[in-house]
């Protein structure tokens, strides 16, 4: 992850912990369960507040939270319970580990270029038969914005990335924003199968 992107991180953990842990996710989490096997190991990735890996964990699943910030890391091991491993994401090194792996709005974060590299590491850490889901904001540019690094992704270009990582593509869809003070942002979701 980009270095400014990652100081962010760590300066606001708590204001962005406070604004993001209480945002309903139960819609794109229960597409991606769908497809994922009954109390299965999921990586989350880029587990931000935690939020999403607690919704797992309610609904029997075992979870390996990682982040790439300390005090992220630390805010997300408070909320959930769980010894949240600090990790960048060029560092997975995972083998056919995970029934599943969820990487809400944060692979978003890493330049274009780095997207293939990341990539073959999160299917070399899913079991044969797991699930990927990831979003990024829709559009094609690559930017710093608010002091965080985008890369923002439309459908044919997320498409062409997921099947030169080798997977199946499940699902591609188009959502509204979460946090509900951004009704202009859309987000562009797919669900892979290795």
């Amino acid at each position: 992850m980009e270095i400014r992107t990652l100081d962010f991180y760590n300066k606001n953990a708590k204001e962005y912990a406070r604004k993001t842990f209480k945002t309903d996710m139960s819609e794109p989490c229960d597409r991606f369960l769908k497809h994922v096997a009954s109390s299965g190991k999921i990586l989350d990735l880029g587990c931000g507040s935690g939020r999403d890996s607690v919704y797992f964990m309610e609904r029997g699943y075992d979870v390996c939270a990682v982040d790439g910030s300390e005090e992220i890391c630390r805010i997300a091991s408070e909320n959930t319970g769980l010894k949240v491993k600090q990790m960048l994401f060029q560092d997975l090194d995972y083998h056919e580990e995970f029934d599943g792996v969820w990487a809400c709005a944060s692979l978003l974060h890493l330049p274009g270029n780095d997207l293939p590299a990341v990539l073959a590491k999160v299917y070399e850490s899913l079991k044969g038969g797991g699930i990927f889901y990831t979003c990024f904001k829709y559009g094609d540019r690559e930017e710093v914005r608010d002091g965080k690094y985008y890369t923002d992704m439309t459908e044919e270009r997320i498409e062409l990335l997921l099947h030169e990582s080798g997977f199946e593509l499940l699902e591609l869809y188009e959502s509204g924003d979460s946090l509900g003070d951004r009704p202009e942002l859309r987000w562009i979701n797919v669900i892979g199968l290795k």
